[in-house]
């Protein structure tokens, strides 16, 4: 009896392969996928193959003209689109007519000292903890919840921050204030944990390929999410079951309850604690390439527009005659 022919993997799954072989996040992969099914089923189904930057460019003027989505939207979907021809079907496309578009600069939206104090104050427990690291740290909402165990420095007062926007490692202190809270959250997260291995689990989710270097790893204290789920679940990518760190909305929704409460209508969110880190830390005289630092910015110039939100000019100097 003669073999069956393999089946071809479908499109989505070979983009979703290509993706986590560039080591790019589920949440990526997510995005890209949607973005792509979207340009597909706009065209009424046809293979991407069939078609090319006309046709990318009438999507993408649809999306501008008719979706009114924004400049960010736009270069997303553009990315996702250009990934699928570049990289899964190694297709180089001719200039588009709608390239990328710049973000206009804007000012971004920052607490006063005084705010992020009423914010904090209108939260308790392991949501209190999150928000008040990342004012007191100036780490993204991402990078908190992908924090491990060994990432935290009780002794050094400092917090490792592991494979950050760029794909680098960054140290930023650890609120002297926020210890003991952190060592006894930590106390339960392992309880968590210790119940969990008692059940045959314990297993957490490693960085790229180190499962394979380290097959023990997995099972580890130090390797354990430090704002862990409250419940395992089954990985989407592996099909395992284990205990993921915490869904990024649950800290989103508290953080925008909390403002209501406290009556701050400014437009913040989580982020605009990372900005009110950065501009407080400023006004308390601290030099711009260590906040530069701290914030893991590439470049000084990204760091510089907290400069202006302070109205100090161009180079956040104050003159000595003020002094």
């Amino acid at each position: 009896m003669s073999d069956q022919p393999t089946q071809p993997p479908r499109l989505l799954d070979q983009v979703s392969t290509a993706i986590r072989m560039r080591r790019m996040s589920y949440r990526t992969e997510q995005t890209y996928c949607d973005w792509i099914k979207r340009f597909i089923l706009f065209h009424n189904k046809r293979h991407p193959k069939e078609m090319g930057a006309p046709e990318i460019e009438a999507f993408l003027a649809d999306l501008v003209n008719n979706k009114k989505v924004s400049a960010s939207t736009q270069n997303l979907a553009l990315h996702s689109i250009l990934f699928l021809y570049r990289e899964v079907l190694l297709i180089e496309l001719p200039r588009i007519g709608l390239m990328p578009v710049k973000n206009q600069p804007r000012l971004p939206e920052v607490f006063t000292r005084e705010e992020a104090q009423k914010i904090l104050s209108q939260m308790e427990g392991k949501k209190w903890l999150m928000a008040s690291l990342l004012y007191g740290t100036g780490v993204r909402l991402n990078e908190l919840l992908r924090l491990r165990v060994k990432d935290i420095d009780f002794q050094k007062n400092q917090i490792t921050v592991r494979q950050g926007k760029g794909d680098k490692d960054r140290v930023t202190m650890l609120p002297l204030s926020l210890k003991e809270p952190l060592r006894q959250h930590l106390k339960k997260v392992r309880q968590a944990y210790d119940v969990d291995m008692l059940e045959g689990f314990g297993n957490v989710e490693l960085p790229f390929a180190l499962d394979k270097k380290y097959p023990q790893a997995e099972k580890e204290w130090k390797w354990q999410y430090v704002f862990v789920a409250p419940k395992r679940s089954i990985c989407p990518r592996t099909k395992i079951e284990r205990r993921h760190h915490l869904d990024p909305s649950v800290l989103q929704k508290a953080v925008k309850e909390a403002m209501r409460k406290a009556r701050v209508t400014k437009h913040g969110s989580c982020h605009t604690f990372r900005h009110s880190f950065a501009t407080h830390l400023l006004e308390s005289g601290y030099d711009i390439r260590t906040v530069q630092e701290l914030l893991g910015h590439e470049d000084v110039s990204t760091t510089m527009i907290y400069t202006h939100v302070l109205n100090r000019g161009g180079l956040g100097v104050r003159s000595p005659l003020d002094a």
